[in-house]
């Protein structure tokens, strides 16, 4: 064995314990938050674009509706939904990662909590979460989503809505579902109903309320990790 492969092996349970603290900070900061609704969405994003406006809008009306926006802390989408909820006088909650280059948070963040690991991130985003919002984004976005269908297909988590907003972007990816997906068999036609699509920002909200109200339960972190 190399003086390399020795080194690595010792450095595993000071990674264990960085995993750890990533869990733990975050759940001491996230637990107090009540219900949330986390957007997710392209870090690429002018403020002149129209999603980026939707989804300050979507991030103005979740605030309005008693909800807490959830988004990675980043710029472009992540900015909007945090900026509307800032704004609206909201809890503006940003879990940024710590990445090879610099990603600041934006200035719209109220409530930080930073993060070293991705999978821990994610994990969060799931368990203090009511409900996702998709909106036009990149590879970041369709790992998110794939994820979180992944989890409500397999009754890992509750069924919760999963919205997709901006039926023009969304609309091919959802055809090839459909037409090669499904019709392969590989996934059920029930599968289909797991997710919401909508153009407009209104209707975000609720969705989310009527899915509370049909429930008919209070909103309590996911327990998904058992």
């Amino acid at each position: 064995m190399s003086q390399g492969d020795t080194n690595y092996i010792k450095e595993d349970p000071w990674r264990i314990l960085r995993i750890m603290s990533d869990f733990v900070d975050a759940f001491e900061s996230l637990a107090p938050l009540g219900k949330a609704v986390s957007i997710f969405g392209s870090a690429r994003t002018s403020p002149k674009h129209p999603a980026y406006k939707k989804a300050h809008k979507i991030g103005t009306l979740l605030t309005k509706a008693g909800f807490a926006v959830i988004t990675g802390g980043g710029p472009g989408i992540m900015e909007a939904g945090n900026r509307g909820a800032h704004e609206a006088g909201g809890r503006s909650v940003g879990l940024n990662i710590m990445l090879p280059f610099e990603q600041k948070t934006n200035p719209y963040v109220n409530f930080p909590v930073p993060f070293r690991y991705f999978f821990a991130r994610k994990t969060c985003f799931v368990k203090y979460s009511t409900a996702f919002v998709f909106m036009p984004g990149g590879f970041g976005t369709l790992d998110e989503l794939s994820e979180l269908l992944t989890l409500v297909q397999t009754k890992r988590v509750p069924l919760i809505p999963l919205i997709f907003f901006d039926s023009k972007f969304w609309g091919g990816f959802m055809q090839w579902i459909k037409d090669s997906v499904l019709a392969e068999g590989y996934i059920s036609a029930d599968d289909m109903n797991l997710f919401h699509i909508t153009d407009d920002p209104k209707e975000v909200v609720q969705i989310i309320l009527d899915h509370l109200r049909k429930t008919d339960t209070p909103f309590m972190p996911n327990k998904w990790l058992g």
